[in-house]
């Protein structure tokens, strides 16, 4: 089996998550700003736990390969992503502390412990198959939005955010960890037990990532109230 096959198998999840309302008002430029500014603190939380999470791929890797496959994602998130991310925020009015004080939302406290659950009591494909949705979903959105002409860049106050996850860097980034993903797949059939598994963990990731965009919406419908 490859990521595709996990994708096929929710693709209702995958397409719920992947062309959320959240995305497509970003495209256009019509997201509330509340929205956003809960989004990018919550995602720096986010962040954090992600980070955590392929730190424990090395623990978990059983072969020096997959021990050095999983560093650079620990570097590129610590040195580089959540860099980016206090960065960007800063652009917003938002600093490192302001950040580190955020309260973690519930979306954001389920769907990280999830993923760590899935490596702590699973091995290192359990794990990537949980890690996997978001960074498949982020290049995926960033190059649909970035290859659809009616996202709209001129003047949209997300397009930084839309040409950085549509980027060649980002993109290429992902490929890398894709093809790593596909070769641990590779021995696993889809309709084992094995198979199925996997799924399931695939497909509660995304349902997750469903959660974590909606509760972005939900803070402007509660301003709104």
């Amino acid at each position: 089996m490859n990521y595709q096959d996990l994708i096929n198998a929710c693709h209702e999840d995958w397409q719920a998550y992947t062309e959320h309302e959240f995305v497509q008002t970003l495209a256009q430029g019509t997201l509330e700003h509340g929205c956003f500014l809960h989004y990018l603190k919550q995602d720096f939380l986010f962040l954090k736990q992600y980070a955590r999470a392929y730190a424990l791929a090395i623990y978990k890797a059983k072969t020096l390969d997959d021990m050095r496959r999983a560093l650079p994602s620990v570097h590129a998130l610590l040195d580089s992503e959540i860099a980016h991310h206090v960065a960007y925020c800063s652009e917003w009015g938002l600093s490192e502390s302001d950040l580190e004080n955020e309260d973690e939302d519930f979306g954001t406290v389920a769907y990280t412990r999830y993923v760590l659950d899935a490596g702590m009591t699973g091995d290192l494909v359990d794990l990537y198959a949980a890690l996997a949705p978001c960074s498949l979903g982020y290049a995926a959105i960033g190059l649909a939005l970035s290859n659809n002409e009616k996202t709209v860049l001129e003047n949209n106050p997300y397009a930084s955010w839309i040409l950085l996850y549509g980027g060649e860097e980002f993109q290429q980034g992902v490929a890398q960890g894709a093809l790593h993903f596909n070769q641990l797949l590779a021995e696993i059939d889809v309709n084992s037990q094995r198979g199925q598994h996997l799924i399931q963990v695939f497909k509660t990731a995304t349902r997750m990532e469903v959660a974590f965009w909606q509760q972005g919406l939900n803070v402007g419908e509660v301003s709104n109230a």
